[in-house]
């Protein structure tokens, strides 16, 4: 029985193809490459409440991005937040995380102006 199985094994390993296959083995680490795309200036035109609004992203930094809503009036600050927020979800965030608010909203001749980023 233990010449078969010897036998067994030269015939196996001498089946074996000495040939170059290609696959080389190395302790060094792959180079990470980023998936993410990397953050541009936009201006969008979204339609919201049966209006269509102009909303402007830019990327900031730390991953914030500066957003304007225009053709909003003083009053509709929940809604100037509600277009930037989703805007930044649907234009900035690569993984569809939600879009926050980094800071208070401001109202300047027309324009929603404040940041916000993903997460």
């Amino acid at each position: 029985m233990k010449i078969v199985l010897l036998i067994a094994c030269v015939v196996g390993l001498a089946a074996c193809s000495q040939k170059d296959n290609g696959v080389r083995v190395s302790a060094e680490k792959p180079i990470a490459k980023s998936t993410t795309p990397k953050p541009v200036s936009r201006s969008e035109p979204v339609f919201y409440n049966g209006k269509t609004y102009r909303v402007n992203l830019a990327p900031g930094r730390d991953g914030v991005y500066n957003v304007t809503v225009g053709g909003m009036s003083g009053g509709q600050q929940k809604d100037a937040v509600a277009v930037a927020t989703s805007s930044v979800r649907y234009f900035g965030c690569p993984d569809g995380k939600t879009g926050k608010l980094t800071g208070a909203p401001s109202y300047n001749e027309g324009t929603w102006v404040m940041s916000a980023r993903c997460g």
